[in-house]
């Protein structure tokens, strides 16, 4: 496309929170003596720790930082090291059987069946993606399944979001990034994307100290529709 409005030809989905649930993680923390709610500041831990490695010019795969976190929380509360390591085997394993949110599978296919590309970009591995995606019976719907590891820097990083422009090899503002959090539609967004915010909450909770995203929807599925629709920048 000549111009910079209208649909863009490629919608590069995160994974983690924004595909995938990963409420059942919170059974697994139970599992192995940790409180269900630690596991969304764990989560937040791992973000805020793989963001500084990045700024610090390290590459650390996301499964490495996820575990370390953990284990590290089970030393604090008094589990031994043999048992700690497989406390963190057991809830790192859970990610192999996590499935995706309700919406994403209509949200995908009306992305598709629109002839638009469709891919995703996570800052965990493109393996555990992989197995999300198989799982739901979309990974024929994905052109392609990518990884920070290959950029190679996390997420929010100008690189991560060059990596996919280049995979799918469009222009910036020719890809649209669509997720729930406000830190990747920033980065996105500073990296010259168009963007797409999910607010399954509902709360219209979004941050003002951010870039605002171009289209926000409590859905996928609902957002899918306003990318053929919107007139964006």
């Amino acid at each position: 496309m000549d111009d910079q409005t209208g649909a863009p030809r490629v919608v590069v989905l995160d994974v983690n929170e924004t595909l995938s649930d990963l409420s059942p993680l919170d059974e697994a923390f139970t599992e192995v003596g940790l409180a269900a709610h630690e596991r969304q500041a764990w989560f937040a831990g791992v973000l805020r720790d793989g963001f500084g490695l990045g700024l610090a010019g390290a590459s650390t795969p996301f499964a490495e930082v996820a575990a370390g976190l953990l284990r590290a929380r089970l030393l604090e509360q008094g589990v031994g090291a043999d048992d700690a390591e497989g406390a963190v085997e057991h809830v790192m394993g859970r990610f192999g059987t996590l499935t995706v949110h309700r919406d994403v599978g209509p949200g995908i296919r009306a992305l598709r069946a629109a002839g638009l590309r469709v891919v995703t970009l996570s800052n965990g591995s493109a393996g555990v993606a992989e197995g999300l995606l198989d799982r739901a019976g979309l990974r024929d719907h994905v052109d392609l399944v990518l990884s920070v590891e290959d950029a190679p820097a996390w997420k929010p990083a100008a690189a991560a979001y060059a990596h996919a422009l280049e995979e799918c090899g469009v222009e910036a503002h020719e890809a649209m990034l669509v997720a729930v959090h406000p830190w990747d539609i920033d980065g996105a967004s500073r990296a010259g994307l168009r963007t797409g915010w999910i607010d399954r909450s509902g709360h219209d909770a979004y941050p003002a100290h951010m870039r605002a995203p171009d289209l926000r929807a409590p859905s996928l599925a609902e957002l899918a529709g306003d990318v053929l629709t919107a007139e964006l920048k």
